[in-house]
């Protein structure tokens, strides 16, 4: 079992910048891809970055390309989400979630584990 643990969420302006963090435990840290999803209310859950186990790939969709950062801290166990110039469309419960493969997965059914969320509103 892994154990995931999100914070850092929170009520931001537009054009403001947030932090999230993805404390992991359990199993090994390093034999996971990891991700991080967000989910609107009424709207599909989307994969917005995802990361590699040892961090050398990352992937980003285009909504977000250009203004988040994935990294990954292999000795703390945590995953980090770097959101800069964030817009009000931004809002959401942002989830983080790992697999145990050595590739990125874009759809979330193919992950094995998942954190509770933490929500991030940002006002207009």
């Amino acid at each position: 079992q892994v154990q995931l643990v999100e914070s850092g969420g929170g009520l931001v302006q537009a054009g403001g910048s947030l932090r999230l963090s993805c404390a992991a435990s359990g199993r090994t840290f390093s034999n996971y891809a990891m991700a991080w999803f967000r989910q609107a209310p009424g709207k599909e859950r989307d994969f917005i970055a995802g990361i590699t186990r040892g961090g050398g790939t990352i992937y980003y969709p285009d909504s977000v390309k250009g203004r988040f950062t994935i990294s990954r801290d292999l000795a703390k166990n945590t995953m980090y989400l770097q959101m800069n110039s964030l817009k009000p469309e931004d809002t959401a419960v942002y989830y983080c979630a790992a697999v145990f493969s050595r590739e990125i997965k874009l759809v979330g059914n193919e992950y094995d584990y998942w954190g509770q969320g933490t929500q991030v509103t940002v006002s207009s």
